[in-house]
């Protein structure tokens, strides 16, 4: 149904796609892999009508095509789910859903109600329980991801472009999505399908392209390859993730939280939180899991000061007694926070890169050292082997998996104590994953403390010394690294 004949297409000083050739099938999902940086975004853009200049033919049914921009491609019937929220979050569900292509009453008016009525119906099939009114931005990262996904179903498009959809959804939300998807195909719709879960790819994918530094390396069915072949293929060698060595014994308590709970803003008698109460040990990597709302997102950010109005709880950092009545006093405190959303929470993206790193440290009054954060993101570059030409370059042209180094630089540099990571590789490759992985081991045997929340079980049983697994707002149970595996995680998140 789609297919690309030699596309090429370069920036200043950078080819992205080199002569790239793929043919994708209608009732099977196609999935195209690589690295952060191989093409692949770039390449739907293409498709997409968001870049139009490139060389190289699209061919849609057998017939060329080019589109002049996005709406053009919907009109031809592709649809994207973007990795990347697209989302205006000052809008509400139904005006996201609707925009572009709003049903108006006969005197030329919205009809709110008809759109409503709508959008209720496909949040029904995708099971995305809120109500079509409520503003986007206040929303989570995994039911803004939903709302994408709804988005492309209500298009009713032949070609379905699916950018890392499930990257922000926990292992319930993706079984309902690869529901979705068999449907899909069932009605003889074309995926294209971008992930780096492996095991989501072999499920439920039939067909495979992958890309390396803008080149196609290899396509085939999926059947007919191996995990370890693709990732071969993908990086140009071996990668092995190594499961974190847990037999340390950990004595000194760094952080204790105790009976903290947090309100609902918009209703002060339902708890988000309810008597949470742990312990964190200098040098332990401590492990949070549990599916989406379970309130592991918010429990980082009530530690963090940034729901200081609608919690109670005490702190001991270091033996002694704290509040955190802003982020500032758990900076102070030596605290940092990497946020699940880098794109709007964690850099400034049209900022470079030694900018980024050096806001952590900018005191309300004082002149910038432009010497001082050059040498510094200079020495983060070389030590988290950021792939970039210089400090200067922008954050919004850097990878995922690069951006998400950045991030990790800037809170470094606090030279922090205990460290709190929520999905810190969302949305990146094997190999990105791989150096983060190591870089969060290697900062735990030099001492820092970890709080990592993560909705992927390989990650949280890979990198944990112990685990929580949250569930409904509640700490539900508390495992060894050692003693803990797939199926006694989900049984414990799953709520009563």
């Amino acid at each position: 149904m789609l297919e690309a004949v030699k596309i090429s297409k370069e920036f200043p000083g950078v080819k992205v796609l080199n002569e790239v050739n793929f043919k994708f099938y209608p009732g099977k999902v196609n999935a195209i892999l690589g690295e952060n940086g191989a093409g692949k975004s770039t390449l739907l853009k293409i498709l997409t009508g968001a870049y139009t200049q490139y060389d190289g033919e699209i061919k849609l049914n057998g017939k060329t095509v080019s589109f002049s921009n996005i709406k053009e491609a919907q009109n031809a019937g592709i649809a994207i789910i973007h990795q990347e929220l697209n989302l205006i979050p000052e809008l509400s569900v139904t005006e996201n859903l609707f925009l572009g292509r709003e049903m108006l009453t006969p005197l030329g008016l919205l009809d709110t109600k008809k759109m409503e009525a709508e959008a209720q119906q496909i949040f029904e099939k995708i099971q995305l329980h809120v109500n079509p009114k409520t503003l986007v931005q206040k929303l989570k990262v995994g039911e803004q991801q939903l709302v994408e996904i709804a988005k492309a179903l209500l298009s009713n498009a032949d070609i379905i472009l699916m950018d890392e959809p499930t990257s922000a959804l926990s292992d319930k939300e993706i079984e309902n999505l690869h529901r979705i998807i068999e449907q899909l195909k069932v009605e003889g719709k074309t995926i294209v399908y971008i992930s780096h879960k492996m095991d989501e790819l072999f499920r439920i994918a039939e067909n495979y392209t992958v890309l390396r530094d803008g080149n196609t390396i290899d396509a085939g069915e999926m059947k007919a390859t191996t995990e370890q072949d693709l990732i071969r293929k993908m990086v140009g060698r071996e990668v092995l993730i190594e499961k974190k060595n847990s037999e340390s014994q950990f004595d000194t308590s760094i952080l204790k939280v105790n009976n903290l709970n947090l309100s609902n803003p918009n209703n002060k008698t339902r708890k988000l939180l309810q008597d949470i109460s742990f312990e964190l040990k200098k040098g332990e990597i401590l492990g949070i899991f549990g599916l989406m709302g379970a309130g592991r997102t918010e429990l980082l950010e009530t530690i963090f000061g940034m729901h200081p109005n609608n919690s109670q709880y005490a702190i001991e950092v270091n033996g002694t007694n704290t509040f955190h009545k802003k982020p500032k006093d758990a900076i102070e405190n030596g605290l940092a926070f990497v946020t699940e959303d880098r794109k709007t929470e964690g850099l400034v993206l049209g900022m470079d890169i030694s900018a980024n790193i050096s806001l952590t440290g900018l005191k309300s009054v004082g002149l910038l050292n432009n010497t001082k954060d050059k040498a510094a993101s200079q020495n983060y570059i070389e030590k988290l082997r950021i792939k970039t030409p210089s400090e200067t370059q922008l954050c919004q042209n850097l990878s995922g998996g690069n951006q998400q180094k950045v991030v990790l630089a800037k809170w470094l540099t606090t030279n922090p104590q205990i460290l709190m990571m929520d999905e810190p590789t969302r949305g990146i490759d094997i190999n990105a994953k791989n150096e983060i992985y190591n870089l969060i081991k290697e900062l735990a045997a030099n001492q820092m403390s970890i709080l990592l929340v993560s909705s992927e079980i390989p990650e949280i049983l890979a990198l944990s010394d112990r685990i929580l697994v949250m569930a409904e707002g509640k700490i539900k149970a508390s495992y060894l690294a050692s003693e803990a595996n797939e199926d006694k995680l989900l049984k414990s998140a799953l709520p009563e």
